[in-house]
């Protein structure tokens, strides 16, 4: 018997996190937040929760306020995304600021800093 290539929660968090980011372009309520892109979806191993990372595109992002906004309308997404995916049960979503991308950007410009003094 061949391995699988994947373990099911890590194929259910690739297909939550395709669907979730189109559900953020296309419903009209989301749009008030900006620019967000789903960065990541960490999916538990029995598959009921799901931690949703995001980051906001836009350098004035109120991060508190849109993760108030997204977890505020999480049971929104969960109902719509229980219409489209081929999902027995869609997890519980909980939305969370992804702050690599700004340690990224703070760590380049530590190196940039250095370089510059020598």
């Amino acid at each position: 018997m061949m391995p699988r290539e994947y373990a099911r929660s890590q194929r259910v968090a690739d297909l939550l996190q395709r669907e979730i980011a189109l559900l953020l372009q296309k419903e009209t309520s989301f749009r008030e937040a900006g620019l967000i892109t789903v960065s990541f979806v960490d999916v538990s191993p029995d598959l009921r929760n799901a931690d949703v990372f995001f980051t906001c595109l836009q350098p004035a992002c109120a991060e508190e306020v849109i993760v108030d906004l997204l977890n505020e309308r999480a049971g929104h997404l969960r109902h719509l995304l229980a219409q489209i995916l081929p999902l027995r049960a869609v997890p519980q979503l909980t939305f969370r600021f992804d702050h690599s991308l700004n340690r990224a950007n703070r760590l380049i410009e530590l190196i940039d800093s250095v370089s510059q003094t020598k």
